[in-house]
């Protein structure tokens, strides 16, 4: 089965934490303000991830960050991870970067879905297996998700 394509790195074999490092690197250097979110509802419409904690700001080194995402990776072991870089050099917050440190071990995937309309036209959409459990279960082999840690 094939696994989410999401973010700047989506074609490429998951990324080393040393990779991460020198992605995060070029955001700071760059004076991008860094986040960490997590979600177990991956779909593509769903923009708004849960956010770990605030954006970090003024950091130039990636430790800050990196202790931050393997925090949210002990806290969420089998939820999406992703990074997220802000660019407000032209007067308003644009996400320059964004890629996933973290998959679930297991990813069920998604359905299209055919709908038949009036004239013969047909609609289609997405539906993750993955919401046919409740959340912060959708991920867990045992059914028990996460460890229901959440920061805020």
């Amino acid at each position: 089965m094939a696994t989410l394509r999401y973010g700047t790195f989506a074609h490429l074999p998951p990324l080393t934490d040393e990779e991460i490092a020198l992605q995060v690197k070029y955001a700071l250097d760059n004076s991008w303000p860094v986040s960490v979110e997590y979600t177990d509802d991956p779909h593509p419409r769903n923009v708004y991830w849960e956010m770990w904690g605030l954006p970090l700001f003024d950091l130039d080194e990636p430790d800050g960050v990196m202790a931050e995402i393997n925090e949210c990776r002990a806290a969420f072991p089998n939820h999406y991870v992703r990074v997220n870089a802000y660019d407000a050099s032209l007067g308003r917050q644009t996400t320059a970067l964004s890629f996933l440190v973290q998959r679930p071990a297991e990813e069920p995937g998604f359905t299209l879905t055919r709908t038949e309309l009036a004239g013969r036209a047909q609609a289609y959409g997405f539906h993750s297996y993955a919401t046919t459990k409740p959340a912060d279960t959708r991920y867990s082999a045992n059914g028990n998700g996460a460890n229901g840690t959440h920061r805020s």
